[in-house]
């Protein structure tokens, strides 16, 4: 089978090498990583870690013993700078690493606000990776006037923490609501309220003109002319693929690094899974940005280097905490014309339709909705709309139906 080498120590990169050796892959097996930490989960950086509720060791993905006890060579804070493919090597920390199969797990890279607005003043925070968070934490105190730029699950997330240890939160977000870009109105409007009843000053349809400050941060002006003094800022503005060792390489890049059904680049040698992949799905390709599309990409790739000949269909989920809430959303909502809402009693869901079809379930501190809607997106099965808008009705019964 030959020698294996992964870049990118996250998520994707050590499913993918857990996988090989469980399935009895008996190669070399190279994981290289740019920070300084082994691999560990990223959703609780933002939330628990950064409110001290989780120490550092419990982020591990596994126990850095888990890698040398299963001939597994990690290599941690290195970069890697190329790929030859002539050569089938990848240069790293000066060396060349050979490989008969490269896996290339590099996730993604947040967007910053430029300069020329203010991006590189001391202050101002992305929500990416350990460093990222470490660096936030000092400006998260009680009585701190935040300014958050973006009004997606990122930058809601963040409100919800910072707001949660007293700071004073503004969120601006461009379009005309929060979360336009990936879900209804009726998700929207619910969050909305969910933050202003924690004090978070909400401004829709508002943008960032630029920050103020002489080397650190302490102002912005708002794209209607509203002025707002801050103590730091943080940046939710979206994510990018990493994918410049690939293009560089001259892999086929769309909209990430372009796959086949298998998981395999233009270069059947090379390999790529997890948030900087888009793979074959319906009449074009896609790219998922979340943690078990990444599990579940690395570990069909990983199958896939050994012979299993396996296309990867993806089953999207994907969750966030905000304060005491939990939605969790199960399947894509492209494409919906209606919305069903069902009121849970302790929580609420929201069931995206097209025509009949069920597409996806935004489900708010309700659980059952997001077992039952999930099984049945999972199955191909829809769901009735007034089975699902009847408080009343039993949604098991629709597994049944």
């Amino acid at each position: 089978m030959g020698d294996v080498v992964v870049i990118g120590a996250g998520q994707a990169g050590s499913s993918c090498v857990a996988k090989l050796r469980a399935g009895g892959f008996d190669g070399k097996i190279t994981l290289i990583g740019a920070e300084a930490a082994p691999p560990y989960q990223r959703p609780p950086l933002s939330k628990k870690y950064l409110l001290g509720e989780m120490e550092l060791e419990r982020l591990y993905l596994r126990p850095e013993s888990f890698y040398a006890e299963n001939g597994i060579d990690l290599h941690l804070s290195e970069e890697v700078t190329a790929i030859d493919r002539d050569a089938k090597a990848v240069i790293a920390g000066g060396q060349s690493v050979p490989y008969d199969h490269l896996v290339l797990t590099t996730g993604s890279v947040p967007r910053r606000l430029p300069a020329a607005i203010g991006g590189a003043l001391e202050g101002v925070h992305v929500v990416r990776d350990l460093r990222d968070v470490d660096a936030m934490a000092p400006d998260v105190v009680e009585g701190a006037r935040c300014l958050i730029v973006g009004g997606g699950y990122i930058g809601l997330e963040a409100a919800a923490v910072c707001a949660s240890k007293g700071v004073k939160v503004t969120l601006v977000e461009m379009a005309e609501r929060i979360l336009q870009r990936v879900a209804a109105p009726e998700t929207s409007n619910y969050f909305r309220e969910l933050h202003k009843s924690h004090g978070v000053d909400i401004r829709e349809g508002v943008g960032l003109d630029r920050l103020t400050g002489e080397g650190r941060v302490s102002g912005a002006i708002l794209g209607d002319g509203t002025t707002l003094e801050v103590d730091f800022v943080i940046v939710g503005v979206g994510i990018t693929p990493a994918t410049a060792l690939a293009e560089a390489a001259g892999l086929d890049i769309e909209n990430g690094i372009k796959v086949n059904a298998l998981g395999q680049t233009s270069d059947p040698s090379i390999w790529a899974a997890g948030d900087c992949a888009s793979f074959p799905h319906g009449d074009g390709m896609l790219r998922l940005e979340s943690v078990p599309n990444a599990i579940d990409m690395a570990e069909c790739v990983a199958e896939n280097i050994m012979g299993a000949g396996k296309t990867y269909v993806p089953q999207p989920w994907f969750w966030s905490d905000q304060y005491d809430v939990k939605l969790q959303i199960a399947g894509l909502n492209t494409g919906y014309d209606r919305v069903v809402t069902r009121d849970g009693g302790d929580g609420i869901s929201f069931w995206y339709f097209a025509g009949e079809r069920l597409l996806a379930v935004d489900a708010a501190n309700d659980a059952r909705a997001y077992m039952v809607g999930k099984r049945l997106i999972d199955m191909g099965k829809s769901a009735s709309p007034e089975v699902v808008g009847d408080p009343e009705a039993d949604l098991k019964a629709l597994l049944r139906a």
